[in-house]
């Protein structure tokens, strides 16, 4: 008789901690993975992402993509080896493996075979395959003017290809 008696009292100390653990758990189990927007830098904005705040992620353009490279910290950080290449599209920089200031920009003109593959590689086999891709530049889908590129199409850009960006 002592256990019967015990029992309500057992039960009303359980019944809302297993309440309380039945209503928290659908919520882990179904809720999505939390992924940042897709977002559009311009050059300024992808500037602030530099590497010397702080407890702000790292950003680094490649051929327009804008890759999060904070897991890459003892790179990319301040007064790290490759924090040149940070807050700003650094394509040609990665193609010639340059850090000088004049390469570190979008522009691919007059890149050898050799330099263009090199950045295909790089592009594919690192920025890819190790980060997550946050944003593309404006430069890639506006004008100089900041009007819409109607002409735009991701595969007619130089040495781009879509497919796979996701």
């Amino acid at each position: 008789a002592g256990a019967a008696a015990a029992l309500p009292g057992l039960l009303s100390f359980l019944l809302p901690l297993l309440l309380s653990a039945a209503s928290a758990e659908p919520q882990l189990r179904f809720k999505p993975p939390a992924e940042a927007p897709v977002r559009l830098f311009t050059e300024p904005e992808l500037a602030r992402y530099d590497g010397h705040q702080e407890g702000q992620p790292i950003y680094l353009a490649v051929k327009g993509v804008v890759f999060d490279v904070t897991s890459g910290k003892e790179f990319y950080g301040k007064g790290a080896p490759y924090n040149a290449l940070v807050g700003k599209d650094s394509t040609r920089g990665v193609a010639k493996m340059s850090l000088d200031p004049a390469d570190l920009t979008h522009d691919t003109t007059g890149l050898t075979e050799e330099e263009l593959k090199s950045l295909d590689d790089i592009f594919n086999n690192v920025y890819k395959a190790k980060y997550p891709i946050v944003g593309y530049t404006s430069r890639r889908i506006l004008n100089e003017d900041g009007s819409p590129n109607l002409d735009f199409k991701p595969e007619d850009q130089p040495h781009f290809s879509i497919k796979d960006e996701f």
